[in-house]
């Protein structure tokens, strides 16, 4: 198996909503829109971002787990600086995007914040210092 993702898929419960926020409010172009049913979004080379109505999802993968708390995972989108950092948090914000974390200093080097797409979906935007910040910023 080769090492790479070619899609990761996000069920939601508002396609609309989602579309309005990714594609209005963050100027982000789709792929592929087939209302009530999916948004893609190419995020790189060789990547899209799924972003699938809840129902379509559940019929081919199975149950949705619901419950408290945060979804345990979040999505990076790395910058090169902490301006830059904090100009996305704001467009997030301008989005729509509730919560958002403002942008600080991490104990491990970068400097990062958060922001929530409409399902929650936390996005960390970060500038990552060494080898790896570098590997996955486009040249």
């Amino acid at each position: 198996m080769d090492q790479r993702i070619s899609f990761i898929t996000l069920a939601v419960r508002d396609l609309e909503a989602t579309r309005e926020f990714y594609l209005d409010g963050l100027g982000w172009t789709a792929e592929l829109y087939v209302p009530g049913d999916v948004l893609m979004i190419r995020t790189g080379q060789q990547l899209i971002l799924s972003l699938w109505a809840e129902a379509g999802f559940e019929a081919e993968v199975g149950p949705v787990r619901r419950g408290e708390g945060i979804v345990p995972v979040t999505i990076a989108h790395n910058v090169r600086t902490s301006d830059e950092v904090d100009a996305v948090l704001e467009l997030a914000r301008a989005a729509g995007s509730d919560p958002v974390e403002p942008g600080r200093q991490r104990e491990w080097g970068g400097y990062s914040g958060y922001f929530a797409d409409p399902d929650g979906f936390r996005w960390e935007v970060a500038t990552n210092p060494g080898p790896t910040g570098a590997i996955v910023l486009p040249d």
